[in-house]
């Protein structure tokens, strides 16, 4: 579908110049064509704020080519920014009380990187709870990422995220374990990529009535619903990633290892890395080994010589074209009104399913 450009933000001419469908907001007003709107709080830190805008608007954009879609950034204003970050967001995002009054048909509600042993002492955490509230009363269907579905379950649902003995960080194998609108014409087994400390395990979302609907064996769920099966949607894994998004978090742990801020060497990511490229892998971190015990400086990581292959792209894309048709469906052409005359709210699923 293609994506108005609405603001000036530059991730818009980014994404059209990888070959995304961008509009004018002139060119979109020329067309006879329902839109819908399309609100995106993103909570990430500064390094990956407009990182994220790309990831979600890649997703978006790769949906039904007809349909017009407006999308309104926003980030919660008790989030403490740096000077760039903070240019960037009064220069190029939304006010949520005005996203409010307008309506937003669908919102999507990004992770973010917690500090805080308790979500609670997070400072997107009022915010965040606050944000979810107005949506669960005014928005079709709104889809949390990652540490957002964390926060959703721990706010709506009293239960907490479990700590894993280790972090699940690599590219999963993941099967469809329930039929639902979201996940026709897909797979029934395919990959995600998860990057994570914590988890809500499937018997947690099962005994708070909601449905998972994509699980895997290794990583535990990546996709459910809430009870009616639509005005939640809950992520685990990140189908918004880029190929080569695990690549650099690697690399990050790599020279944090050689700057001597961890002391072991980082493990690959699970099933990421092709095996054409362990010895290359391996052979740096021989080299990064001897330059750490030798108080030498090592070379750069070699990122430019490493190739990762995109394995869950296209699948993140169907599910996003299964969420968005959905609400086309069943929202109200008022934005400010989440369902078309006759939907059901405790049911919404039964009008298209």
């Amino acid at each position: 579908m293609p994506i108005v450009a609405n603001t000036d933000l530059p991730s818009f001419e980014r994404y059209r110049r990888e070959g995304g469908d961008v509009l004018s907001s002139k060119r979109a007003q020329a067309q006879d064509i329902r839109e819908l709107h399309i609100g995106l709080m993103n909570n990430m830190p500064d390094a990956a704020l407009e990182a994220t805008e790309r990831q979600f608007l890649r997703l978006i954009g790769g949906c039904n080519r007809i349909a017009q879609f407006y999308v309104y950034p926003f980030s919660p204003t008790e989030v403490s920014r740096g000077p760039q970050a903070q240019a960037h967001i009064d220069q190029y995002y939304f006010d949520f009380a005005q996203l409010k009054e307008e309506g937003l048909d669908a919102l999507i509600v990004s992770g973010a990187n917690p500090i805080c042993a308790e979500l609670s002492d997070e400072e997107f955490w009022a915010p965040m709870c606050d944000t979810l509230d107005w949506a669960a009363e005014h928005v079709t269907s709104t889809l949390c990422a990652c540490l957002a579905t964390h926060a959703a379950f721990l706010h709506f649902h009293g239960i907490k995220r479990r700590p894993l003995a280790e972090k699940r960080w690599g590219v999963f194998s993941h099967r469809v374990v329930k039929d639902h609108p979201l996940v026709r014409n897909i797979n029934t087994r395919f990959d995600v990529p998860h990057s994570r400390w914590n988890e809500i395990t499937a018997d947690d979302m099962r005994g708070a009535s909601q449905h998972v609907l994509v699980e895997s064996a290794e990583a535990g769920v990546h996709l459910a619903t809430s009870a009616d099966g639509f005005r939640m949607v809950f992520l685990q894994g990140h189908p918004e990633y880029d190929s080569f998004t695990l690549l650099k978090e690697y690399k990050r742990e790599v020279n944090r290892y050689l700057a001597g801020e961890i002391t072991d060497y980082p493990p690959d990511p699970a099933h990421y890395f092709d095996e054409t490229m362990i010895p290359l892998l391996r052979q740096f971190q021989t080299e990064a080994h001897r330059a750490r015990q030798n108080g030498e400086n090592c070379r750069a990581f070699p990122e430019s010589e490493i190739i990762v292959d995109d394995t869950w792209g296209d699948t993140g894309k169907i599910i996003f074209n299964n969420w968005l048709g959905a609400i086309y469906q069943l929202t109200d052409r008022d934005r400010r009104r989440p369902f078309m005359s006759g939907v059901d709210p405790a049911d919404p699923l039964a009008h298209i399913f």
